[in-house]
């Protein structure tokens, strides 16, 4: 059975090598590198893993194509490498995806689509990328029947299942013996005599309230993504980071059928967008506002306005499908920790990560999610300074499944090696997909019983997306998710009554088709 979370706390409290706050993916890389590297590592994470950002992605591992037009040679060049990286590295969890690119007949844009394209995959360094006529692209997309099509171009990117990269990298991280705990949250900063930050102090935000405690540590790391001020604010430092929000719409496959990803311009502002096929449900977004945190108190959510937005561009490139609101299953909100400039335009602004060192805290943020390796290894060079080390190169970032793992290769992408324990011979029935979603029962009671799950939103949020991914937050298969799961999660009647209805709370104000604010789910 998995360590209690009051005999994990008492252990906390001892000195580390690299105490990490943030369990986001650049948390979470940072987490598997230095581990790798024999440091004694604590990762703590104030909500749960994957909470923020990094469960709210565009679920694409990318170079960026839109980023060539503002010049951001540097972000997209290293990004599209990492992109072709993750593909080798992942063990099948980022998967490459057919992206069609659209253009109508006005000067100059198919030839512009063909030469940023040509820098694209020579970025790779690859050539993948063809142009089709109207007539092919017609056949490989019936439903892109907008009458100024001309023809389009066919180019690869890849997509994944952000939240279950990042909780791979922590799990398989714990299994070589790193420590992480989510629901534990850095409520102040402790500082030596000098100034120098030399530890957190920790409050327990689980259901056994287990209190506070100091952590200690040789080094401290900042990775809160778009809330990294937040703890700088501890040192009084001004504020550095432009949180961006972007909002997405999910549907039914049948509703947009889309067999390719499409890259789309919005037909406002040119925008880029897309259309994506994402765990058997289509993706529509995004988009790029400066994100209010007092006006949204809660979790970010789509608001009416952005929704209107992303149903214009659907209407633009799909108008025989009659795209409207009431075909939406889902939709949800992430802000990005964007570093701030002087451009008038959120899509401007350069999407370049940072390292800073400031009063001996480290921070590192800004950056995507597709860079996490290079996040990791510019962290670690700043580490290796400061503790008078070399660390050696990082051997295997993705453990292989094991030997016949899984009958399932889609469970041996997204477990790995813990994929050998999800099937139970003697539950033949819990093979079964669960309805609507590409997931099993068995995968629902594993995630339940081995992954740190505190709350219900953890469980059907973020380690399977069936409340994204179902019709009102999967409420007709609840009775099914209750008889599976509730022995396994160590909850009596009252605790999962309660469970179930702060869930559909935060399902309601944050993930429904027209999120209610007003709802306020649990921050």
């Amino acid at each position: 059975m998995p360590e209690t979370r009051a005999a994990k706390w008492k252990g906390l409290n001892e000195e580390w090598d690299l105490l990490i706050i943030g369990g986001g993916v650049t948390g979470a890389g940072l987490f598997r590198r230095a581990v790798s590297a024999g440091l004694r590592t604590l990762l703590i994470e104030a909500r749960d893993y994957s909470y923020g950002t990094s469960s709210r992605s565009s679920k694409l591992a990318h170079g960026g194509l839109r980023y060539l037009l503002s010049k951001q040679w540097e972000v997209t060049r290293e990004s599209v490498r990492e992109r072709e990286w993750l593909l080798k590295a992942s063990q099948g969890l980022v998967q490459p995806m057919g992206f069609i690119l659209p253009y109508a007949q006005r000067k100059n844009m198919a030839a512009q689509y063909a030469y940023g394209l040509a820098v694209y995959d020579l970025m790779a360094p690859k050539w993948k990328h063809i142009q089709m006529s109207r007539a092919a692209t017609l056949q490989k997309l019936p439903v892109l029947q907008a009458d100024w099509l001309a023809g389009s171009f066919l180019y690869y990117d890849s997509v994944l299942d952000d939240s279950r990269l990042v909780l791979r990298l922590i799990f398989e991280t714990v299994q070589d013996g790193g420590t992480a705990m989510n629901y534990c949250q850095a409520k102040a900063l402790l500082r030596d005599a000098t100034g120098n930050v030399v530890g957190v102090l920790a409050e327990d935000r689980g259901p056994e309230k287990l209190g506070r405690t100091e952590l200690r540590a040789k080094i401290v790391v900042n990775a809160c993504g778009p809330c990294s001020d937040e703890l700088r604010g501890n040192l009084g430092l001004p504020a550095r980071i432009r949180p961006l929000r972007g909002a997405h719409l999910i549907f039914p496959h049948q509703v947009l059928p889309v067999p390719y990803a499409v890259t789309l311009q919005h037909p406002k502002d040119k925008r880029a967008m897309f259309a994506i096929p994402w765990e058997g449900s289509t993706l529509l977004g995004t988009t790029d506002l400066d994100h209010d945190w007092q006006a949204q108190s809660g979790e970010p959510y789509c608001s009416a306005e952005e929704s209107e937005y992303i149903l214009q561009a659907g209407q633009a490139l799909f108008p025989g499908l009659g795209l409207n609101l009431e075909q939406v299953s889902s939709s949800f909100a992430g802000v990005r920790p964007i570093i701030r400039g002087d451009a008038a335009n959120p899509s401007a602004e350069s999407r370049a990560h940072v390292l800073w060192d400031e009063s001996g805290l480290l921070t590192i943020t800004g950056g995507k999610l597709t860079i996490f390796r290079i996040m990791a290894e510019d962290t670690m060079k700043a580490i290796a300074v400061r503790l008078g080390r070399k660390f050696a190169p990082m051997g295997t970032w993705f453990k292989a499944p094991m030997d016949e793992a899984s009958p399932s290769a889609y469970l041996n992408q997204r477990h790995g090696p813990l994929a050998a324990g999800i099937l139970a011979p003697n539950r033949p029935s819990e093979a079964e997909r669960i309805p609507g979603a590409p997931n099993t029962w068995a995968e629902l009671r594993f995630c339940a019983r081995e992954e740190q799950v505190i709350h219900l939103d953890d469980l059907l949020l973020r380690r399977l997306r069936v409340g994204l991914l179902l019709p009102e937050g999967a409420k007709t298969v609840m009775p099914r998710v209750r008889a599976s799961v509730q022995a396994e999660l160590g909850w009596d009647d009252a605790r999962w009554q309660a469970e179930e209805a702060r869930y559909f709370q935060i399902y309601a104000a944050a993930y429904s088709p027209n999120p209610s604010p007003s709802s306020k789910g649990a921050r």
